[in-house]
């Protein structure tokens, strides 16, 4: 059986990551597909970024993907303390799954840099990297980077449709913005009044 990890903030969660699970869905066929929402981002901290509480965005999570069987919402990061470093959460579901192929799936921005993320090679020797590209232009340096990376493990590459939005003008324009968002998200949101005055 196939696993593909799919971790981030999602402050909030959009159609760009259920699009994105989609495509992925589509492309490599994984069995299930686990969306694992960050407890403290080791490249989210400082006084500007304030998130959505870990509660509140599990529970936005699993609005988000509820008609899609093959996609379990998992709270492991946010239940444990401290920074959330990928090489925790690949041991932790290893463990969970001795017996099954793991998948990490990051953005083509990532892979540039993940020779510098902590344990880099042991992620790379537990699992396949699937990086996930928007821009197409930047397509020969991920191929360039990916072979590099390959040395250490299986990398693959995988272009989608660009995104237009970020979950940061979500937050900071909702009203504006809440178009890119699931329905049942944008009244969890509106119910549990987030987004409101961020970063003003």
């Amino acid at each position: 059986m196939t696993r593909a990890l799919f971790g981030g903030s999602f402050d909030p969660v959009h159609n760009g990551h259920l699009n994105l699970v989609k495509r992925i869905r589509e492309a490599v066929g994984p069995d299930e597909i686990i969306v694992v929402p960050a407890g403290i981002s080791p490249f989210k901290q400082g006084a500007e970024y304030r998130p959505a509480s870990g509660k509140d965005r599990l529970e936005m999570c699993g609005l988000a993907f509820e008609d899609m069987p093959y996609v379990t919402v998992s709270g492991w990061e946010i239940s444990h303390s401290g920074v959330s470093y990928t090489i925790d959460t690949v041991r932790h579901f290893q463990r969970e799954y001795p017996e099954d192929q793991l998948m990490l799936l990051i953005g083509g921005d990532m892979l540039m840099s993940f020779d510098r993320w902590r344990n880099w090679s042991e992620i790379l020797s537990m699992c396949t990297l699937c990086a996930v590209s928007r821009e197409k232009n930047s397509y020969p340096a991920l191929e360039k980077k990916a072979e590099e990376l390959g040395q250490y493990g299986a990398v693959m590459l995988l272009q989608a449709e660009p995104l237009e939005i970020s979950s940061t003008e979500i937050r900071e324009k909702f009203s504006e913005y809440s178009c890119y968002v699931p329905e049942n998200v944008v009244k969890y949101i509106s119910d549990n009044g987030l987004y409101k005055q961020r970063g003003r």
